[in-house]
């Protein structure tokens, strides 16, 4: 999957890949095929979009939401974990809503637990992140809202 979505490594490195980014039948089969996502620097304020976006997948989709945030302890009825790798389970989609300035730190932590996607929220792109998740076989998809994929691609 990494390779139809981004090419080689070779292929991949010095191209746009934020502009570039997975096309729609890949995103749904991205989409469908993960179980997990972990929405990072998710927010306990109802305003936040991130709250909104957390909430809607719980609600609405099929994968198994986990939050991230280590200012927050528990939010929707849920755990929220300080970092990713205090999540106890296998995360397939890292979906990121920090300022971009935070997204080569959170790659590295998505790279030691083996994340497929690395998800850049609307607004947040970064060229040097998604050449280097990938290299680490990390799907980067970037200025893109999970939410708004879902349903249009899935529901």
């Amino acid at each position: 999957m990494v390779k139809q979505a981004i090419g080689s490594r070779e292929e991949a490195k010095g191209r746009n890949l934020f502009a570039e980014a997975p096309n729609d039948q890949i995103l749904k089969e991205l989409l469908l095929t993960s179980q997990t996502i972990a929405v990072v620097g998710v927010s306990d304020k109802a305003d936040r979009p991130s709250y909104g976006v957390a909430q809607w997948l719980i609600e609405n989709s099929h994968l198994d939401v986990y939050l991230v945030n280590p200012r927050v302890d528990e939010l929707f009825g849920r755990k929220v974990y300080p970092t990713l790798a205090d999540i106890p389970a296998q995360i397939d989609i890292v979906d990121v809503f920090r300022n971009i300035a935070d997204a080569p730190a959170i790659l590295d932590e998505a790279i030691a637990i083996n994340a497929k996607i690395f998800w850049l929220q609307l607004g947040l792109s970064d060229q040097a992140v998604a050449e280097k998740a990938a290299a680490s076989s990390i799907i980067p998809v970037m200025n893109r809202c999970s939410k708004i994929e879902y349903q249009r691609l899935v529901k």
